[in-house]
């Protein structure tokens, strides 16, 4: 069923008319020409596609877009701010936590969601918020340093 809908995405606005039953990810692609997001599974299995919305970690490939309309959606395109990388983006540079970057984004906004949350995760809290994002490289020792590193450089006592 097509309806107007507003969408608020990375602190702006966007009418939109669309199926509200069409996937989250595919109008943050299509429509917005958001495109860090990715199709990975279509299942909401490997995390590829995660996105905050109202700051928990969710699925865009098995959200529809009639379920988020007025509420507060974060892609990994607004993790940036003015030339500065979010901590968790550097990190992610300084470890060497990505190979082919095909996860990256949806790990990065787990990983966000739970350094907004707790800024001093244990590694099981680390490893527990981040299951369900899929790494095909295997770089998860790497993945888990950067969160640590990000949360050590958000409190402020990084090295």
């Amino acid at each position: 069923m097509q309806k107007r809908m507003t969408l608020h995405v990375n602190d702006s606005q966007y009418r939109i008319e669309s199926d509200t039953a069409r996937s989250l990810l595919n109008v943050l692609r299509n429509e917005l020409s958001l495109t860090g997001s990715k199709y990975g599974c279509g299942e909401g299995q490997c995390g590829a596609c995660t996105v905050l919305i109202d700051g928990r970690p969710r699925r865009s490939c098995i959200t529809p877009v009639g379920a988020v309309a007025e509420k507060r959606i974060k892609t990994i395109e607004s993790m940036e701010k003015n030339g500065q990388l979010h901590p968790l983006q550097e990190a992610f540079v300084e470890r060497e936590a990505m190979q082919c970057g095909y996860c990256t984004a949806g790990m990065i906004m787990s990983g966000v969601a739970l350094l907004e949350k707790n800024q001093n995760p244990s590694e099981n809290e680390i490893v527990r918020s981040m299951n369900g994002n899929i790494c095909r490289c295997g770089t998860y020792p790497r993945i888990v340093d950067a969160i640590r590193q990000a949360a050590e450089m958000m409190r402020g006592d990084a090295k």
